[in-house]
């Protein structure tokens, strides 16, 4: 697939808002699977003891979703456990609505790192610009919790003007609170143009290529990038060269992440985290350790802490 063409990257960025509104019966033409147990990380030792290895890279999970039918097929303390199994240092964590993000914190203060998502539910994703509602929830919720940023939101180019996304620019600027962004490169300039001292996460590098991604890096010095639900950074374990040129050039830009669309994605957290060490240790350990987990902890973690 070629991710450069216009076209092809404006149909990927729309597929993940359809795929966020798409339920697992219609989307895999079955019913949804029962709960499964977490993946243990445990590892079994020549010995047969086992052991949890203690030299897998700690990883911080820039974006999960945690919504209401999440909770259902995945409570939080056994979300918790698969978090903690996975070997997480941090997670960033948005849902709709956002009762799911605050179970969760309730249950790992210490792992998680809230945002809030303009959205009530899955059919939010493609109204929720247009929704004059939309912004007393955004504001309600503001009022009763505290968050590190709003998002993930999808915003695509002129959209970004509407008055209720506007809004929510201010309400972040009045709160000096992150963007995390799932957009095209047309709506993310015209974010920083609304507010140019915005601090944004890119979600998904908007799916474009890494020669692209870089250009907005060198125009804008408060926007990073998470690389969730992408694989054409790395073939097996193997960094593609592009994608290494990017990382070298921005070591302080990227995010690992896995994007929990669908609850049953919850179950995919560990092997998401095992699939990122794998490439990741194609690179020198100090940048692997940047974009594993260092930069989340600094730029995600540090926004929460500064609310403390």
């Amino acid at each position: 697939m070629n991710v450069g063409a216009p076209g092809t990257r404006r149909a990927l960025l729309q597929r993940g808002a359809a795929l966020a509104l798409t339920p697992w019966s219609s989307a895999r033409g079955q019913a949804r699977p029962q709960a499964a147990a977490p993946p243990s990380s445990e590892a079994i030792e020549p010995s047969g003891q086992a052991t949890v290895a203690q030299d897998r890279l700690p990883i911080f999970d820039a974006h999960v979703h945690y919504s209401h039918d999440a909770v259902e097929l995945v409570p939080p303390k056994q979300a918790v456990q698969i978090l903690r199994q996975a070997g997480l240092k941090g997670v960033f964590v948005s849902s709709s609505d956002d009762d799911g993000t605050q179970k969760l914190l309730a249950e790992a203060p210490d792992l998680i790192v809230p945002e809030l998502r303009p959205y009530r539910t899955r059919s939010d994703v493609s109204t929720w610009m247009r929704d004059d509602a939309i912004v007393q929830y955004l504001e309600q919720r503001l009022a009763k919790h505290r968050y590190a940023g709003i998002g993930e939101f999808h915003l695509y180019g002129a959209d970004a003007e509407l008055p209720v996304p506007q809004r929510m620019v201010a309400l972040a600027r009045e709160r000096d609170l992150l963007l995390h962004a799932h957009s095209d490169v047309d709506a993310v300039e015209r974010l920083f143009k609304s507010w140019p001292q915005a601090r944004i996460l890119w979600a998904h590098s908007g799916f474009d290529r890494p020669d692209a991604v870089r250009a907005m890096l060198r125009k804008h010095p408060q926007l990073w990038c998470d690389l969730a639900y992408r694989t054409d950074q790395a073939s097996g374990s193997k960094v593609d060269a592009a994608w290494r040129d990017a990382f070298i050039e921005f070591p302080d830009r990227f995010m690992v992440g896995t994007d929990t669309f669908t609850p049953e994605r919850w179950h995919y957290i560990g092997s998401h985290a095992d699939y990122s060490r794998g490439w990741l240790a194609d690179l020198p350990s100090p940048l692997a350790e940047r974009i594993g987990w260092r930069n989340a902890e600094t730029v995600l973690r540090g926004a929460w802490l500064k609310k403390a």
